[in-house]
């Protein structure tokens, strides 16, 4: 070949064969399985092996002056395609890297969303659009999501001003990680392979400085920050999900989920509960129970939700109901996911004993990940 013609190649590309090599090399095989210990700092960070993988962070956010408080949700995902990887370069679609944000406004009635989308081929040389392996660091454009290793603290920006917000967000740990299921591997269904790796970072102490329309606002509150990576997290039989996770003013922190066949009736049920200062309490896929007990349609995509729920798990009997009933998160324009996510309280009796996050899955349609 001519010279001048392979450096043209390899420059539209995006490198030369060894840049390559040396990123398919950073990418051992490392499957999801029981008895996988996590190791830090290294699974905070990316698993381009594995399918399916997210880092999810919601929580609440109090501003003088403000009589409710405000909710946020800032999420990157990434997903391998299974397409491209004999293909070189940095413009093979190997990965998907996508991102969806929202803030809830109580007092206005308004739940304001955008979202991200970007392409990736495994490089982390990339500027532009990442999701590092080392420890968490992921970028689509101007957005980000990342932890400092000294302190552990998280940052993250995103903006848009179709949606008419800005958040800037640090989240600082107060409590030690909560590693999720069996030491980090939670089963999601009846088979061994339906399954995630899976922690959480619950109360963690947040600061943002955000703006609404245009409005600048400084504000602190709580946090909650999950990171699950999967081969195979849904049974076939499952068309969605119902999640909770909310910090306890005592300190404590509650997780459970149930994932449903288009019945309704559950194919696999899950969660935990620890005390501030306490062991976590792991649940048993036969002991979490979520009741229905008041429900929201969408007038946009018609899906009708549960929006109040009576939650039954060996931690005690709750009631979760959401602050605001239009938390849908609307993506058939972009990702295609419909789902509701939204600041909720949780109560025993007539107390609100914490806040945090419901989010409801397959109600518009089977999810599909």
């Amino acid at each position: 070949m001519n010279p001048r013609r392979r450096a043209w190649l390899l420059a539209l590309a995006g490198g030369a064969p060894a840049t390559w090599a040396a990123a398919d090399a950073a990418d051992p095989p490392d499957p999801v399985r029981a008895g996988r210990a996590l190791v830090f700092p290294r699974d905070h960070g990316a698993h381009p092996t594995t399918r399916t993988e997210w880092w999810y962070a919601t929580g609440w956010l109090q501003a003088p002056g403000q009589t409710q408080p405000l909710g946020f949700q800032v999420t990157f995902f990434r997903s391998r395609t299974g397409l491209g990887d004999d293909l070189p370069g940095r413009f093979a679609p190997r990965q998907l890297l996508f991102a969806h944000a929202a803030v809830t406004d109580i007092v206005a009635g308004r739940h304001r969303h955008a979202q991200r989308m970007a392409r990736w081929s495994g490089d982390e040389a990339s500027t532009v659009d990442v999701a590092r392996r080392a420890d968490t660091h992921l970028r689509i454009g101007t957005w980000s999501l990342q932890r400092d290793a000294a302190t552990g603290r998280y940052s993250s920006r995103v903006a848009d001003t179709g949606a008419g917000f800005t958040l800037d967000l640090d989240l600082q740990p107060t409590q030690p990680l909560l590693r999720q299921g069996q030491d980090g591997f939670s089963r999601k269904g009846p088979l061994p392979q339906q399954a995630s790796h899976y922690y959480s970072q619950p109360q963690l102490k947040a600061q943002a400085r955000l703006t609404l329309d245009g409005r600048a606002l400084q504000a602190e509150g709580r946090a909650w920050l999950d990171h699950e990576w999967s081969d195979e997290i849904l049974s076939p039989a499952a068309v969605g999900w119902d999640w909770v996770g909310f910090n306890l003013a005592d300190g404590a922190a509650l997780t459970a989920f149930v994932l449903r066949q288009r019945d309704g009736s559950p194919v696999w049920a899950g969660g935990s509960f620890r005390a501030a200062g306490g062991a976590v309490q792991a649940f048993g896929p036969e002991a979490v129970r979520f009741e229905p007990l008041r429900h929201w349609q969408s007038g946009a995509t018609g899906a009708r939700y549960p929006v109040q729920w009576r939650l039954h798990t060996p931690a005690g009997v709750f009631e979760v109901a959401a602050l605001l009933d239009a938390q849908e998160l609307d993506g058939r324009a972009g990702t295609g996911a419909v789902y509701w996510e939204g600041l909720s309280e949780l109560k025993q009796g007539p107390r609100r004993i914490g806040l945090g996050y419901l989010e409801m899955t397959g109600y518009a349609g089977r999810i599909t990940l």
